[in-house]
């Protein structure tokens, strides 16, 4: 029970990211490929009727891991307390700026919100690239399971790291341009003009970039972690994980070249997922990698709950998340197709 509720916890942390990603990205180029505040009303209008919705998944892959490894969730909200806080002021931010630019009638406070909400989504992608760097670095734990990060110390990969250092800071800005490429992507599958001509030319202009800080971060993920690597010689299957990576890319950028945007945009879905597959196949059976001692690692074992309530839980889960795909399901085909500007509002 312990691997199905890992496997169950990584793909609720997949949907989180593909679902609420191109949010993100949409957010992070709302200056840029808005440029106008009837352009910029397009970019709210692709996201409006399901970016509250996707960051409900955010919420539930908490519940999910702190129901299913409780050790860890406790270690991990008091080990990064600080970055936690900070999320959540983004997190708030962003809406703000979603909400309030929809109610504001001035240029002035509306040109305000535009930059909260470029900013909060930016600055978000970043940490959540640092925050999967450092569980993939490893953390300094104790005996007890504990542990303590200051923002950064010397910058240094080692036994007494920050949360930011060389390594982390590469994969926050991995995350940034990977998720503004999937979020341009997912707007210029949304959007028609102006607005889609931009935000096709960021995919274009970002995919290279991409390809390169993709590149490398695995032999940087490697390099930081030596251990990371022992799953896939164990399991040598693993080692298409990261040629599937490769191949979701090249196929995102021969369908956005052919404008092929429904099939360019499902091919950064596959790009996100199988890095994140990459990770935890590599991590598995821990789920929090100490940097100093491997015998602190806390995994699935001594982080788990009980085994009847692993038993009860998968029930009700099963219930839950049929209930939930059925609504997401429901609601993308309400909103699929362009954005349609005659309509009222911003689209929630």
């Amino acid at each position: 029970m312990e691997t199905l509720w890992f496997l169950i916890v990584a793909l609720m942390l997949v949907a989180y990211v593909v679902l609420d990603g191109f949010d993100l990205g949409a957010g992070a180029i709302h200056l840029i490929a808005g440029k106008t505040d009837a352009g910029r009303t397009a970019i709210i209008r692709a996201i409006g009727p399901v970016w509250d919705g996707n960051e409900v998944w955010l919420l539930a892959t908490g519940g999910t891991l702190y129901f299913a490894f409780p050790l860890l969730y406790a270690s991990s909200f008091q080990g990064f307390y600080l970055p936690l806080m900070i999320v959540l002021w983004l997190l708030m931010l962003r809406a703000i700026g979603i909400e309030f630019r929809a109610h504001s009638t001035s240029e002035v406070w509306r040109g305000f919100f535009d930059v909260v909400f470029c900013g909060a989504s930016a600055l978000l992608a970043v940490f959540f690239g640092a925050a999967l760097g450092n569980v993939v670095r490893g953390v300094p734990l104790g005996k007890d399971g504990l542990f303590f990060l200051p923002l950064w110390t010397n910058w240094r990969v080692g036994p007494e790291p920050g949360i930011l250092d060389w390594y982390t800071v590469l994969s926050g800005v991995l995350a940034l341009v990977a998720l503004t490429v999937h979020g341009a992507l997912y707007i210029g599958l949304k959007t028609e003009g102006d607005v889609n001509t931009r935000a096709r030319k960021i995919a274009s202009a970002l995919w290279p970039v991409q390809l390169g800080l993709t590149l490398l971060s695995l032999f940087a993920s490697v390099w930081a972690n030596p251990a990371l690597a022992t799953n896939f010689k164990r399991w040598p299957i693993g080692v298409a994980i990261p040629v599937l990576v490769f191949a979701s890319l090249f196929a995102m950028w021969r369908l956005h070249a052919k404008g092929n945007e429904k099939y360019a945009f499902l091919s950064s879905c596959a790009y996100l997922a199988l890095m994140l597959g990459g990770a935890a196949f590599a991590a598995y059976p821990n789920v929090l990698l100490a940097s100093g001692d491997p015998a602190n690692n806390l995994t699935i074992y001594n982080t788990a709950t009980g085994a009847y309530g692993m038993k009860v839980g998968f029930v009700w889960w099963s219930i839950g998340i049929v209930i939930a795909i059925g609504y997401f399901v429901f609601l993308f085909k309400m909103f699929k197709g362009k954005v349609d500007m005659a309509e009222g509002g911003y689209g929630h």
